[in-house]
């Protein structure tokens, strides 16, 4: 069936112009041309990377612009797709909105072309990676034909342009994808928990929940969403959404729950599988097990072959990995960790006397919230990056804090800090964008310097 949008598209025989270029803003302009829609794509950005991007677009039909964005041509548009990483007030993007056009995040357009595939869309300040994997990995496990996609790499135009599309998509959504997507509308919801994040980016935390409350834009009450009984900002954003609503919780009786007297995970009033089993670090964990528990099934899954698939899932690199452990000392990469409150859950997730790693690029939260959780289990917080003369002001009253300068010398004065017995912690609390080109980038640096010891 046509989709109804690309049709007036190519009625009105415009140009759709995309907004960034990167894997979305290429995945998007690939789909367009597919529909034979007519394409100008910009992107600020220069280099090799760069290049390379837009040859592949001209290649095929789209016009394809570096270093600029053409306001005027943009005006003139049909209609706007904006890449994920382009901030909402970028002039290209105020130039739609003076000239009345419609502005369309590429999971949006993705998400229409993907019309014989269902989506479960997932949300939340943390663990969206990891809940979004361990759905995928549950329900394949189960026998659903299911793929990854969105915020965790793959973009949705992408998948749109498969020749096979799944039957199920686990579909990450970030604040920036929500805030641009109007059609959107997931078979499954799954909202893992609220904090402040990206402060640097969003005026108020009113306004980054405002953009988390999306997922729920289109909900009726044949909507099926999955959220965390324990976090009152999900309780209070859930509460009127029409639907029907299935909640996990680790601290009491739920759809999905943690009986940890049994040291079980237990879907409804049945035992899913022993704690033991699940092969991931921190309570934060068998959250994200049950909301993933609580996905697959409802999908169809067999609850005996989701509980088998959470059983062989690993960590994913970055978010509370294990990298290896030398003269006693477990070091972990959790480089993910580009806020406070995903600092305070990987360090609640380790079981030793830890050294942390803290700095990078300072998000707009002061770092005392830490001294409560690492009072008493830290040995020394490793202050580095632009937020490190930060972090020494707001913490040194609470922990030992002791200044490093670059990335390897973070790393030698954390181990030189921690003793047998303890664990090293890259958790930095902050984005990677002082030092590195993404929070990838830093957690392989970790990693390679951690193998090299």
């Amino acid at each position: 069936m046509p989709v109804a949008l690309f049709e007036r598209w190519r009625a009105t025989g415009g140009e759709v112009a995309v907004v960034g270029l990167g894997k979305s803003g290429v995945a998007a302009t690939r789909l367009l041309r597919h529909e034979r829609i007519p394409v100008y794509a910009s992107d600020t950005g220069t280099g090799p990377a760069y290049e390379m991007w837009a040859a592949e677009l001209r290649a095929i039909g789209a016009a394809a612009e570096l270093g600029r964005h053409d306001l005027a041509r943009i005006r003139r548009a049909a209609a706007v797709v904006v890449a994920p990483g382009v901030p909402p007030d970028v002039p290209p993007l105020a130039a739609a909105r003076e000239a009345g056009l419609a502005i369309y995040a590429e999971v949006d357009i993705g998400f229409l072309a993907l019309q014989g595939t269902r989506c479960v869309g997932i949300t939340g300040t943390n663990g969206k990676t990891t809940t979004t994997s361990l759905i995928a990995h549950a329900m394949a496990a189960a026998g659903l034909r299911t793929e990854t996609a969105g915020n965790i790499g793959r973009p949705l135009c992408d998948v749109a342009l498969a020749p096979h599309p799944p039957e199920w998509l686990a579909l990450e959504l970030s604040s920036f994808q929500l805030h641009d997507a109007p059609d959107l509308a997931p078979a499954i919801g799954v909202l893992t928990n609220l904090a402040p994040n990206h402060l640097d980016r969003y005026r108020t935390l009113e306004e980054y929940y405002g953009d988390k409350a999306l997922l729920f834009r289109n909900a009726t009450a044949e909507g099926v969403w999955i959220s965390n009984a324990d976090d009152p900002a999900v309780r209070d954003m859930v509460a009127p959404v029409a639907g029907r609503h299935l909640r996990f919780s680790l601290e009491r009786a739920a759809d999905a729950w943690f009986d940890r007297a049994a040291g079980r995970l237990v879907l409804g009033d049945h035992a899913l599988m022993p704690r033991a089993e699940l092969p991931l670090l921190g309570d934060h964990n068998v959250a994200n097990a049950l909301a993933a528990a609580l996905a697959a099934t409802r999908a169809g899954g067999d609850p005996a072959l989701v509980a088998a698939g959470l059983r062989t899932f690993r960590a994913i690199p970055h978010r509370v990995e294990p990298v290896r452990e030398v003269d006693g000392v477990l070091w972990i990469n959790d480089s993910k960790s580009t806020n406070i409150t995903s600092t305070e859950v990987a360090i609640a997730a380790v079981d030793r006397p830890l050294v942390l790693l803290l700095g990078g690029r300072h998000k707009g939260e002061p770092y005392t919230r830490l001294a409560g959780p690492l009072r008493g289990r830290c040995r020394a917080v490793v202050a580095y990056g632009e937020a490190g003369p930060l972090v020494v002001r707001d913490l040194s009253d609470h922990v030992r804090v002791v200044p490093a300068g670059d990335f390897d010398d973070v790393v030698a004065t954390a181990r030189r800090l921690a003793l047998p017995g303890d664990a090293v912690l890259l958790s930095p609390a902050c984005s990677s964008y002082d030092m590195f080109k993404n929070y990838e980038e830093r957690g392989a640096r970790f990693r390679a310097a951690v193998e090299a010891l």
